[in-house]
């Protein structure tokens, strides 16, 4: 097997949306993603790209992807957050989820950063392991907050 974990192109992008798609259906929100090939070329490959992506490429085939991008921490400053990393199904348990996740940690590193974070559900008790397991800290107490867009059309209408 042939692997190369390497920065995706603009042209890998019909890949990793189908990766982001197989994500959304593991995590049981299949009709969800409503991004386009065209926005993530427009928005990880315009003048002022919004994130990176990196991908697995086994065999000549993208087989996996990790996509991250900047936060700013009041406390710590610059730091990275990993919005996905997905492994098509039939690739699981061959080690590409933990060469990408190395090589995010790599590029954290290698930028100077303080803090990779993101975010796993509570019943995916595998990556949850794998997480502690390479170091990473669960924090407890701590909930993920979200407004989706009906949300902010509400509040924006009602909060006046």
């Amino acid at each position: 097997m042939d692997t190369i974990i390497r920065d995706a192109r603009k042209e890998d992008m019909p890949a990793v949306l189908e990766l982001i798609k197989e994500l959304a259906a593991f995590e049981k929100e299949p009709d969800a993603v409503i991004t386009t090939v065209e926005t993530l070329e427009k928005e990880g490959f315009g003048e002022h790209p919004l994130f990176h992506v990196f991908v697995a490429e086994v065999d000549g085939r993208i087989e996996g992807m990790a996509l991250v991008y900047y936060r700013f921490s009041t406390w710590k400053g610059r730091t990275l957050h990993l919005e996905d990393l997905i492994v098509r199904e039939e690739k699981r348990g061959t080690g590409l989820g933990n060469q990408l996740y190395r090589k995010v940690i790599e590029y954290a590193k290698e930028q100077g950063l303080k803090r990779v974070e993101w975010v796993v559900l509570d019943w995916n008790t595998h990556a949850i392991d794998f997480y502690k397991r390479s170091g990473a800290n669960i924090l407890e107490g701590w909930y993920t907050v979200q407004m989706d867009e009906n949300g902010i059309t509400n509040y924006v209408e009602t909060a006046r």
